[in-house]
């Protein structure tokens, strides 16, 4: 067992740092040591625990229903709210998408509205479910248009979206004119709350101007909020709240169609343990809402200071005013934004390249903790470094035959030659068919730059220490393209370790 858990730690050191606040995506740290054991100590606790059935363990039903009351009172909602713990915010979002089409089983080909700046997860709603995308445009500070989404709505629509706040951008979308666009059509209108639903009402509470979200807005009918984002919580645990029973009920499946335990589930899942759940309720527990008040300061004050210090770095701005905890950077014509991820990755601090989308440049995201306030001053000299040697640098080209190469390249057909094709134009080194692709996102989001996505992969391919040119590559595709050549990147990165 030793052994076992040494190769842990050794394969663990080339992971990005999830404590510390040096890693401004994916990882939300409270920088509490403490409550990080807590839920640590939970998760193992519970690890065998089955939440397929709360009648046969029902702690997890009771922590289950004492987190969700704690949301409840946090968003603002009714009495006859009721919730659901899911294993993640697509979860979630997953479940109102196919909530609201269950819900509505007259209409053949049902649609949803959402704003540009909504997360993939809904489209990924939409592609499990036949739940058609309406996209909308967003207006000049990135908020959903109301005037566009009234246009929208028709009979065959089933959920209006929006987003506290968006991922992309930070901004709060204009939730009470949505709101109101879908109870005026009597369409359920659901708030992406994953990002803010834990911090937004501190937020509040600490005198910051929140525009309405929650559940006292008339015609919100669901909202999901991540507890393994600003409730600190291990991954991974979500909630979705709906204001009624009723609302709830198309989101549950039962069967007695097989000779088996009549299978009742309320989430995707049927069998999944009950250490995330067991750790959330811990973590909550030890935090509290005192504690998450201190906490939401403390993030906020860091958010406020990186603001100031990166309007005064040359060649960077703020995209727009953050209203929550995510700040998106843009860079300056002449200075590339895959170059500063580079540099800052070199420096020991993890920040999100975004492709370009629409009319949008490509962009940097940073998702804030709490843990960052310490290492502002720390951050901002490392960020003004990595401008300027982005500046020195100047920007990424990619090779004009590899953009040629790329716009030949059909998305729908994309085949394995025409992968390799793509690394060797590329000047990836891939040993054949068999090695990973061209890209380094990961699967959580689009760009590359951590640690994990670097050094020699499976099939010989061996990635570049430095991203700039293969995310810069990545930026000129169609997003059709991008999603084939990272779906084929995933392909080629998922592939056995056999042992004889």
């Amino acid at each position: 067992m030793t052994d076992v858990l040494a190769r842990l730690r050794a394969m663990q050191a080339s992971d990005l740092p999830v404590h510390g606040g040096r890693t401004l995506a994916y990882v939300y740290d409270s920088g509490l040591p403490d409550v990080d054991e807590v839920g640590r100590a939970a998760v193992a606790t519970y690890a065998g625990s089955n939440g397929l059935d709360p009648t046969a363990f029902p702690s997890l039903l009771t922590m289950e229903n004492e987190l969700v009351g704690f949301a409840c009172d946090l968003l603002d909602a009714p009495g006859t709210a009721v919730g659901t713990v899911t294993s993640g915010g697509t979860e979630s979002v997953l479940l109102a998408v196919q909530a609201a089409r269950d819900a509505n089983p007259s209409i053949a080909h049902p649609t949803m509205v959402l704003p540009s700046t909504a997360h993939a997860a809904f489209h990924k709603a939409s592609h499990y479910f036949g739940v058609e995308a309406v996209v909308v445009p967003v207006t000049s500070d990135f908020r959903a248009d109301v005037a566009a989404t009234a246009a929208a709505i028709d009979d065959r629509t089933v959920l209006v979206v929006a987003s506290a706040p968006s991922y992309a951008h930070g901004v709060v979308d204009p939730v009470t004119e949505l709101a109101g666009l879908a109870s005026a059509h009597g369409v359920r209108c659901h708030v992406d709350a994953c990002i803010g639903g834990w911090v937004l009402p501190y937020a509040s509470r600490l005198g910051r101007p929140i525009t309405p979200w929650t559940f006292a807005v008339e015609g919100v009918t669901s909202i999901s909020v991540d507890l393994h984002k600003y409730a600190y919580a291990p991954k991974g645990t979500s909630i979705l709240v709906h204001r009624t029973p009723a609302l709830r009920k198309p989101q549950f499946f039962a069967s007695a169609a097989w000779p088996g335990y009549t299978m009742l589930n309320a989430t995707m899942q049927s069998t999944k343990s009950g250490g995330p759940l067991a750790a959330a309720w811990a973590v909550v527990q030890t935090i509290g809402d005192d504690g998450y008040l201190s906490l939401a300061r403390d993030v906020f004050d860091a958010v406020d200071r990186l603001v100031v210090g990166i309007e005064a770095i040359p060649g960077l701005r703020v995209v727009v005013p953050p209203d929550s905890t995510l700040i998106a950077l843009a860079t300056s014509s002449a200075c590339d934004p895959f170059t500063i991820c580079d540099e800052m990755a070199a420096a020991g601090w993890y920040v999100q390249p975004q492709m370009a989308y629409a009319d949008s440049p490509a962009t940097i995201h940073l998702s804030v903790s709490a843990a960052t306030l310490a290492h502002v001053d720390d951050f901002l000299v490392a960020l003004s470094a990595a401008v300027s040697a982005a500046l020195d640098a100047g920007p990424v080209l990619v090779d004009e035959e590899v953009v040629a190469f790329i716009s030949a390249l059909d998305p729908a057909t994309l085949s394995d030659e025409d992968f390799d094709g793509l690394l060797a134009a590329s000047g990836l080194v891939s040993s054949g068919a068999g090695g990973p692709g061209a890209g380094g996102s990961g699967t959580g989001g689009s760009g590359a730059g951590g640690p994990g996505a670097r050094g020699s992969g499976a099939g010989g391919l061996v990635l570049p220490e430095r991203m700039a040119e293969v995310n810069a590559m990545l930026d000129v595709a169609a997003p059709e393209m991008r999603e084939a050549l990272l779906v084929a990147f995933l392909d080629r990165l998922s592939r056995p370790t056999r042992t004889t």
